[in-house]
This record gives C-alpha cells, structure tokens and sequence, in this order.
C-alpha cells in the first residue's frame, strides 16, 4: 500500500517536499488546459524533483461524464494535448472523472464516455475515478484499464481490483485542502524525470485469435440488438487488429 493525495491547490516545491517528509509518494492533480487547479509544467518539474509521482485526473465539470461519447471523444483530445505539453510520457495513464452519484440508470452513457476517451488516448493508458458502482460497471464493460474509486457514494463498498483508493476528503494539511488516497499498484503515475516502465505486452497470433473470433461471431448473430451487434463487431476487429490481421 501507497500513502498519496489529491489536491486542487497547486504545489510548490516547499508545500511538496513537506509531503515527501510526511511519507507521501504520489500527488493526483489536474489534467485540464486551463484554470485554478490545472497542473503545468512548472508545477510538473516541482512536484517531480520533490520525489512525487504524478496521477493524472481530467475534470472539467463533475458530471462531465454524462455528455458521452462525444464528451469523452472531446475530453481525449483535449488530456492528450495537455499531457504532450505537461511532459507525460506514454504508458502512463490518464484518470477521467464520474464525480458525482451516479445512478444505474446514467450507467450506459458514463461507460459510452469512458471508452470514447479510451479511444481517444491511444498512446496513454486510461482509467476512471468514482464510486463503488461506477468501478464495477465500467470494469464489467471493459471500458478502460486503471480504476481509483471514491469512499464517497460507495456505502462502504471497495471493488476488490482498483489501483487507488480515495478514503477521505476535505482535510487541511501544510495549508493546502486535500484528499487522503492510499494506492495498490500499477497505479499508472509519472514523473518528469524518469520514464515509466513499458507495458508488459502479450502477443496474440492469428491462429488464436481466429479460433476466438468465431465464438463473437456467434454471439453477433444470435442478438438482435444493435449495440450489442456493433461490440461484438468490435471486440472481433480488435482480435484481428493485435494479432496483426487485417479488420473488416
């Protein structure tokens, strides 16, 4: 287990190393291109050079996630280009935000957004911060990869698969308002100093992904519904697609 924060207030390189005394190892801060809380890349080098890792979150709004595809799609583009000019290097990974209590209902649109800034962020890797229900319904989609849920709205629920956890909000420390997270791994954070590691990559052959193909196949044509039609065709083009097979 990690000690770590999240903040608004942007840190300076006295604030940061007073975490650092503390025993804190990472700060999540904000991926936005502009504002009181965006991280830049002043701030980048400061918290770096302290000996803080990097979480990167994008927020614009707390309910940003209800906007859907083309929100995420946007909000993809928009944490590229802030992460290419903060310095984050690929591989690492970029939170997007359902800060908010999210009900079943809203479900499918928030997973719509998730994968629209999945898609839109090749190069990065994507997670999502909320509650307990939202880890277990954008997981159970295999919307994104990297999870941080929230204490709040969760009713003591903690998904058993999450990489951070938030565990308490609004306290004042070194002056500054944060949040308390603890992290468990394969946190995707970054520095400006040194690379992360490389994703582990496992090798797919044609002759495997074929014999799986057939089995989507089968699921495609024996719904009638449309989007489930449209994921199966999907799921079936990204077989084909790491296993260096030509899509359709």
């Amino acid at each position: 287990m990690t000690k770590g924060f999240d903040c608004s207030t942007p840190l300076t390189a006295q604030t940061a190393a007073a975490f650092v005394k503390d025993g804190y190892l990472f700060v999540a801060r904000y991926l936005v291109p502009s504002g009181f809380k965006a991280l830049t890349k002043g701030e980048a080098d400061t918290i770096s050079e302290a000996g803080l890792q990097i979480v990167s979150v994008f927020e614009t709004t707390a309910n940003r996630a209800l906007g859907g595809r083309s929100a995420g799609l946007a909000d993809g583009a928009t944490a590229v280009q802030v992460a290419h000019n903060l310095g984050q290097p690929p591989g690492s990974c970029i939170y997007f935000a359902v800060d908010f209590d999210a009900s079943s209902a809203q479900m499918p649109t928030i997973i719509a957004y998730i994968r629209a800034a999945s898609e839109a962020t090749p190069e990065y890797t994507t997670g999502v911060y909320g509650s307990y229900t939202v880890m277990e319904a954008v997981r159970n989609a295999g919307a994104c990869s990297h999870f941080w849920q929230t204490y709040a709205w969760s009713d003591g629920k903690k998904s058993s698969f999450i990489n951070i956890y938030q565990y308490l909000n609004d306290v004042v420390e070194h002056g500054i308002g944060v949040d308390y997270d603890e992290s468990y791994g394969k946190e995707g954070w970054w520095n400006t100093i040194a690379p992360p590691e490389p994703p582990v990559s496992y090798p797919l052959s044609p002759k495997d992904a074929n014999v799986i193909i057939p089995f989507l196949s089968a699921g495609y044509e024996a719904t009638s519904a449309t989007a489930a039609k449209e994921e199966f065709h999907r799921l079936a083009n990204e077989l084909r697609r790491v296993s260096g097979q030509p899509q359709q």
